[in-house]
């Protein structure tokens, strides 16, 4: 299940969407297709399918190093910030936790940060204000001025 907390433009907020999902790989590509559906009206200049797989790749880390003794969810939000567009994937898991990797060509994992940092402008993670862990992206010129 998915719970959308705001996808309606206000005009005192920079928020433009956010969503509530489970700690489930099915989770990934109802992400995909949220942020889609709710991106579209703002018609972004950026890659949305790069906007994407950065979401998916963050999404996956936030369920498979999420950790919780109690049950929780993994959030998402995206931001426009002057021309840029800024996501963030929030869980309960340990902000030290996250690390760039350069995994060997034969290693299966390993490589969701190291896209995010090849495609993004910047990467950000540390402690979410939910508590756990915060990692977030930054595109430049989503919004050309």
């Amino acid at each position: 299940m998915i719970y959308i907390i705001d996808n309606h433009p206000g005009p005192d907020s920079p928020r433009l969407g956010a969503m509530t999902l489970h700690p489930s790989p099915e989770s990934v590509p109802r992400a995909r297709r949220w942020f889609r559906k709710f991106i579209a009206p703002y018609n972004p200049a950026c890659s949305v399918d790069d906007c994407v797989l950065m979401i998916s790749e963050l999404i996956t880390n936030a369920i498979v190093y999420g950790r919780s003794d109690d049950p929780w969810h993994v959030r998402v939000a995206w931001y426009r910030e002057g021309d840029s567009l800024r996501v963030e994937v929030h869980n309960p898991g340990y902000p030290a936790n996250v690390q760039l990797r350069r995994p060997d060509a034969n290693d299966a994992h390993g490589r969701g940060l190291l896209l995010v940092d090849a495609i993004a402008d910047s990467w950000h993670s540390g402690p979410s204000r939910f508590g756990g862990t915060v990692v977030s992206f930054t595109v430049a010129d989503a919004w050309p001025t």
